[in-house]
């Protein structure tokens, strides 16, 4: 009978022939309603962490390689070129640091929504670390950001520095659970120690506080000083690379704003000079976000000269970075 309707149709049993082939084709490649992993599961599973971020890094580095078209195509030489146009240029300082480096890990914002939240990379590979430590330089009232650190992560201690105000914000301090697991001193941080009876606000290398405290290793440090940033990182990284041998830079990401307004947001060769310092320590920014509460409330031809960046440090081992690190420091 089958071969008769054949026979009779061909037509008619070619397509309806082509018509289930398509639709077996179309259910095989979309194995998620029937609960099998999607493609990209698949092949973040079948890479290892070392070579997710060896693939990554080749990535950024053609960024990087990009960015003297930028330079010539707005002046050909980086010191005819302002870094907020004033002239009427399409580009800002922020269009020469993309955040071109992916994280290997999952990317979430944490603390409030509003001005204070950070960007950090691979949170849930310090939830279970026996030892993490965190440090927060530039507190100024406002702790959402380190309390809930705190709360999802049991066994981070955070540290906090700011010489302008006396303790963390109330996220904290009004918790007792997290406040039993923070320490607080009003010193601020910079690129040289000045803390002797005679100095009114006492300054600190970053250096120098890890040794106070006994620390060899940062997991997440944030810092926010209002523009001290430059010479701060500058000089440690000063410090770490004069060693014998090098050392990399003691600290798994940060959470950094940059405040490029005064002399700093007027120097362009300057400014690239100091980010290129920055990546040759093997930070990779993996975020970004303007600062747009300072741009609402200054805003009417303000230069939008500040922003926060999210950096990995991929020039040293940790779980960030390190399969076996991770494993290692487990509860």
């Amino acid at each position: 009978m089958v071969l008769s309707f054949f026979h009779r149709h061909p037509r008619y049993v070619i397509a309806l022939g082509i018509g289930l082939l398509v639709l077996f084709l179309l259910g095989a490649s979309d194995h998620s309603t029937l609960g099998y992993p999607r493609y990209d599961e698949l092949t973040a599973q079948s890479y290892s962490l070392k070579s997710r971020l060896e693939q990554t890094e080749r990535d950024y580095q053609a960024v990087i390689a990009r960015r003297p078209e930028l330079i010539k195509k707005y002046g050909g030489n980086v010191k005819d070129i302002e870094p907020f146009p004033t002239h009427g240029g399409f580009y800002t300082l922020w269009d020469f640091w993309l955040p071109a480096f992916t994280c290997p890990h999952k990317v979430e914002r944490i603390g409030t929504l509003g001005d204070g939240g950070k960007y950090v990379c691979g949170l849930e590979r310090l939830k279970k670390k026996r030892d993490c430590v965190v440090y927060s330089v530039g507190v100024n009232g406002e702790s959402s950001f380190e309390a809930t650190i705190l709360e999802r992560a049991p066994g981070c201690q955070v540290y906090g520095y700011d010489f302008s105000v006396k303790s963390f914000g109330p996220e904290i301090e009004e918790v007792r659970a997290l406040k039993a697991r923070s320490h607080f001193w009003d010193w601020g941080l910079s690129g040289k120690d000045a803390h002797s009876s005679t100095d009114e606000i006492k300054m600190y290398t970053l250096d120098t506080l890890m040794k106070m405290n006994g620390h060899t290793f940062i997991d997440i440090l944030k810092i926010d000083i209002e523009g001290a940033e430059f010479d701060a990182l500058t000089d440690l990284i000063n410090h770490y690379s004069s060693l014998t041998p090098p050392q990399p830079l003691p600290f798994g990401q940060l959470q950094l704003e940059i405040h490029a307004r005064d002399a700093w947001g007027k120097d362009l060769p300057k400014l690239l000079k100091w980010w290129e310092r920055l990546e040759e320590a093997g930070l990779r920014p993996f975020w970004t976000e303007p600062n747009l509460v300072y741009m609402n409330v200054y805003r009417g031809g303000q230069a939008p000269d500040l922003a926060e960046y999210s950096f990995i440090n991929i020039h040293s081992e940790h779980e960030l970075t390190s399969d076996a690190a991770y494993i290692f420091n487990q509860d």
